[in-house]
């Protein structure tokens, strides 16, 4: 019988309980001193050490490179693909903003990790029954200072490829006026796929993109600005689009996208 690989021995016997620590404790600090930190600043501090300290214990260096973030203090919609655990941890531990993620419901009866999400005021939302009160509680966010992170797939991608974006938080993007910022997450797969329970040490690059402007746009626009907004996310080779879709298409989408905002393809920086 062929034995696991080190990796998998040092994964289940050393980074799962390593992890499991730092949930735990962190999750609990940020909870019990959420009645002094009712803007979640501390809390999100929480979230950035642990995001960190897995990173570290891992073995995995993340290099950002792209467009210049926009200001802490603004507020905007940070979207990105879906392929690792290790998503979030990195996005967590490297962007220096106040970041409230978008979630499924269910995620919030996860011990330790559930009640930061539930207690420290991200956005977990039912989605049978989404309701008027997101628009309220993005609204909130803007006098916390704060910024949302999705990832629009809804799932993880199973080959590392962009799965088709769910259209709701970008017709929310338009409602509020936020900007929206793809985020590009390549290498990630590599640590920690989807269908495997073994992590590796690897290099990671976190690209970011040119934010892009909401205002002016309608509710029809919402299906055109995610298939744009997936066609930027998709766009380092590493990546691209799943479902067949060729990245020709992705750019006919940013064009509709451009028409409906009154520009032309030779507008775009």
């Amino acid at each position: 019988m062929k034995l696991p690989p080190y990796h998998w021995w040092r994964t289940v016997f050393f980074l799962i309980p390593t992890i499991t620590i730092y949930t735990v404790v962190l999750g609990v600090l940020s909870v019990v001193t959420r009645p002094f930190d009712r803007q979640g600043h501390f809390a999100h501090r929480c979230a950035q050490w642990w995001g960190a300290a897995i990173l570290r214990t891992t073995g995995v260096v993340v290099d950002r490179e792209g467009a210049t973030l926009p200001p802490v203090s603004a507020s905007c919609i940070f979207v990105a693909n879906h392929s690792s655990f290790y998503d979030i941890p990195v996005i967590f531990a490297t962007l220096p903003h106040q970041l409230r993620l978008m979630a499924k419901a269910t995620l919030g009866y996860v011990p330790f990790i559930g009640w930061h999400l539930r207690w420290t005021g991200h956005l977990l939302v039912d989605r049978r029954h989404p309701g008027a009160s997101i628009f309220k509680r993005m609204q909130r966010l803007t006098t916390q200072g704060a910024s949302l992170l999705v990832f629009p797939e809804g799932s993880r991608s199973r080959d590392g490829r962009v799965k088709k974006f769910k259209g709701g938080i970008f017709l929310l993007a338009i409602e509020t006026g936020w900007p929206v910022v793809p985020l590009s997450i390549v290498g990630n797969r590599v640590v920690m796929p989807a269908e495997r329970l073994m992590t590796c040490p690897a290099r990671v690059r976190l690209v970011v993109h040119d934010p892009i402007v909401t205002s002016g746009l309608s509710r029809d626009d919402a299906r055109a600005l995610a298939d744009r907004v997936r066609g930027v996310v998709a766009s380092p080779p590493e990546l691209g689009l799943s479902d067949r879709e060729s990245p020709s298409n992705a750019r006919e989408s940013g064009r509709g996208m451009e028409k409906a905002e009154g520009r032309s393809p030779s507008d775009r920086h």
